[in-house]
């Protein structure tokens, strides 16, 4: 009997795109590197352990729960999540809490929806607000950046054990005062006590902040390079900051005492990191053009909202967490008008 040939039927698109997930999420890891680079110049030795902590945490956590689907290690997507996971967290952060925070993160964030292209929210946001939640103090502790000895010793706080309450000055030997390993980002300075920090500071990376929050030029660059390759939709980061931007030059039209001229919202925090490498999250973000606008200005407007009167001085995490919540309400009331269809129908 002769054997009938096998027909495959698949759905459209039938044309393959010149790249897939895998050449997408590399790019991305190749993005992130020179802000992770600059972190590391910044904050020393202690910067390098927590992202190397966060992304093994995070990649030893997928392969645990890959199971019968085998090993999804290759498709960079946990590598992402420990990149970014581990840029938004102090760089004095615990070393155990960060490998928490990227347990949380994958399992959570991405295993507990599907995995990769079903989770509803930014994975490494998820495992941020957790540890948010959980260690408020160790998340709230920084280090300025530059400090002499970073190359040579951890912070302390870094290398405390499981449980214990981490001391952020312990015994350095440096010669940076004990007072400033407890200061203050540029956010809470204004926020809580009224002092501004210069605009080219927050622009070049000079201030302290999260480990990849506090060069918003290199966030720029390293953005800008994958909108270029087609990598991300380069309408959502551009959104957000005009959000971001409207709202805050409202405020500070009203009173310019009380509230942050445009620039210090744009440069300060985790929002240029935000805008460009976790809104632009292609699973939790809005497929249709208007969508994409009212999803970016909504990260933007909520962003500033929260910053001003909320009770945290940073709002990125919590705007893009809600906006992601609200994407598929945001597409179904987006949808574009079918062609020939009346309004009625």
């Amino acid at each position: 009997m002769k054997k009938q040939p096998q027909v495959e039927l698949r759905t459209t698109p039938h044309m393959h795109a010149p790249q897939d997930v895998v050449v997408i999420m590399r790019n991305v890891v190749l993005a992130l590197l020179p802000i992770a680079g600059w972190s590391v110049w910044q904050f020393g030795i202690s910067s390098l352990a927590l992202l190397l902590t966060s992304v093994l945490a995070c990649l030893l956590t997928e392969r645990a729960f890959s199971g019968s689907e085998g090993n999804t290690l290759g498709d960079w997507s946990a590598t992402i999540t420990g990149l970014l996971l581990g840029l938004t967290l102090p760089p004095a952060f615990p070393l155990w809490m960060t490998a928490v925070a990227a347990f949380i993160a994958i399992a959570m964030g991405k295993v507990m929806f599907g995995g990769l292209g079903m989770n509803v929210f930014n994975p490494a946001l998820v495992g941020r607000a957790f540890v948010q939640a959980a260690f408020p103090v160790a998340i709230t502790t920084w280090t300025p950046a530059l400090f002499e000895g970073r190359f040579s010793s951890f912070i302390p706080s870094t290398l405390t054990p499981p449980f214990l309450i981490p001391n952020p000055v312990g015994d350095w030997n440096t010669r940076v005062a004990v007072d400033a390993f407890t200061g203050a980002t540029p956010l809470a300075l204004h926020k809580f006590e009224g002092v501004s920090t210069p605009v080219m500071d927050l622009f070049l990376g000079t201030a302290t902040g999260s480990a990849g929050e506090t060069s918003a030029l290199i966030i720029l660059l390293c953005g800008l390079y994958l909108a270029m390759r087609n990598f991300l939709d380069w309408r959502i980061p551009l959104f957000v900051m005009l959000g971001a931007a409207a709202a805050a030059g409202l405020f500070h039209a009203i009173d310019p005492q009380r509230y942050p001229e445009p620039l210090f919202m744009l440069f300060s925090g985790g929002l240029m990191l935000g805008a460009w490498f976790m809104a632009t999250d292609m699973v939790g973000s809005p497929v249709t053009t208007l969508g994409v606008i009212v999803y970016g200005l909504l990260i933007g407007v909520l962003t500033v909202t929260i910053r001003l009167f909320g009770g945290l001085t940073e709002g990125v995490m919590y705007a893009i967490l809600l906006a992601n919540a609200a994407t598929p309400l945001i597409d179904q009331y987006t949808q574009p008008r079918v062609f020939g269809q009346s309004k009625s129908s």
